[in-house]
């Protein structure tokens, strides 16, 4: 193994900081904002398209916030939904941050549009912990798709059989292995060192 690749939400990020609730648990109480017609009309609507960079999120949910709330602020309803769904795992952190010390490259792989990628890696400090970011509006498709594990091993500069891979969506998982990856599926309270020796007997 030569490179670890970490999936993000599920693995890495779990709901709110303050609870691990869902992020959008109280945005009717908090912003004024069913929480019914935002899941219709923006992410049932546009999401699929979103996650893999064929639409933009600003203008699009722009567009819907006009329809279902325009007095609320685009930026205002991304920052709420950044800073609610930005719990990280520190025990994970921390034994990522051990691998890595030890030479080994760390990536995050993940299903993600382009803004939030951004505000994870810069604003809340996952640059300082990984090498690099693979995520799915990046590469046009997203997990499982054999294309997005092709174009994250192309990335990290590996054969399939260096990567090692962690993941809650058994879905996922088994694309990955298909491709080549030595990977296990992520449960909570799972440490690091017991998913790594299930991915290895998998591969």
């Amino acid at each position: 193994m030569k490179v670890l690749m970490v999936d993000m939400d599920g693995v890495l990020v779990n709901g709110r900081p303050v609870d691990r609730l869902p992020y959008f648990t109280d945005i009717e109480r908090d912003l004024g904002l069913s929480l019914e017609r935002l899941q219709r009309e923006f992410f049932a609507a546009h999401w699929s398209q979103i996650i893999i960079g064929e639409k933009p999120i600003e203008p699009t949910l722009t567009a819907v916030l006009e329809k279902i709330a325009p007095e609320l602020e685009t930026e205002t309803l991304l920052r709420y939904w950044f800073e609610n769904d930005s719990r990280l795992d520190q025990d994970l952190l921390a034994d990522l941050a051990a691998l890595r010390k030890s030479g080994l490259s760390i990536y995050l792989a993940t299903n993600q549009e382009h803004r939030r990628a951004a505000w994870l890696m810069n604003e809340h400090g996952l640059a300082d912990h990984f090498d690099g970011i693979f995520y799915s509006a990046k590469f046009g498709c997203k997990k499982p798709s054999p294309d997005f594990f092709r174009m994250a091993t192309e990335g990290a500069g590996v054969t399939p059989a260096d990567i090692a891979f962690i993941d809650d969506s058994s879905e996922n998982i088994e694309a990955a292995r298909r491709f080549g990856w030595q990977a296990a599926q992520w449960k909570p309270g799972m440490a690091l060192e017991d998913a790594l020796q299930i991915a290895r007997r998998a591969s």
